[in-house]
């Protein structure tokens, strides 16, 4: 059955769970701000696709306090907790928030950098050309893509790997056989060489994969 994003229930323990679920995600983190300091500018304005509870984007203003920031995502619930949680931070005016896709921000605004971290594997095989598409528009020219995400599980024994790993971490044997049933509701993996092919034709003059935790990659695609 896929997640509920919509759901209270979920939204309030997402922060503590996906620590369990994703192997480093702390540590991917790190490296985006490294990479965010190098390419970006210094009075950025960055674009965050999928912002769910607002735990990236807190971190973020923490780390750039004169960059500016617009966020959207698609379950309300989910963008009211990323609210609160950045009116906590006093950080609300640095920051545009948007409910819905990149189709629904404003006409004619561009970033200087566009983030999309766990979330392009939820993004339907049929969808995803458009996806990269409508971010690849976005961007200012030497505007920077970093997206990290599930890439495809080539076997059993991968699986099993990455199970161990999040049971190591904290879940439960039936919360890893849960996210194991999901992987074939809720998730849309390209391979290795899928995500390099999509992201070229979306635009994208350099690719390159800058992390790789198990089946987790993360990309650097430059806008030409």
């Amino acid at each position: 059955m896929a997640k509920d994003f919509n759901s209270q229930y979920v939204v309030d323990g997402y922060d503590e769970h996906i620590r369990k679920l994703i192997p480093g995600y702390d540590v991917v983190h790190q490296q985006i701000k490294a990479l965010l300091q190098t390419y970006a500018d210094e009075y950025a304005h960055v674009l965050i696709v999928g912002c769910g509870t607002g735990y990236e984007l807190g971190y973020l203003l923490r780390s750039f306090p004169d960059w500016t920031f617009t966020a959207t995502e698609l379950s309300e619930t989910m963008l009211d907790k990323a609210k609160h949680h950045i009116h906590s931070l006093n950080a609300s005016h640095r920051v545009e928030f948007v409910l819905g896709d990149v189709d629904q921000l404003k006409p004619g605004q561009i970033y200087d950098a566009a983030l999309s971290i766990l979330v392009t594997h939820f993004v339907d095989y049929s969808n995803k050309p458009k996806f990269f598409k409508a971010i690849y528009s976005r961007l200012k020219p030497q505007g920077l893509f970093i997206t990290f995400d599930l890439t495809k599980i080539k076997s059993d024994q991968e699986l099993e790997v990455l199970k161990h790993v999040c049971e190591a971490n904290g879940l439960t044997p039936s919360q890893s056989a849960a996210m194991i049933e999901r992987l074939d509701d809720d998730f849309y993996p390209l391979s290795e060489s899928e995500t390099f092919e999509q992201l070229k034709l979306s635009g994208f003059d350099s690719v390159e994969r800058f992390t790789q935790i198990l089946s987790y990659q993360g990309y650097l695609a430059i806008k030409a």
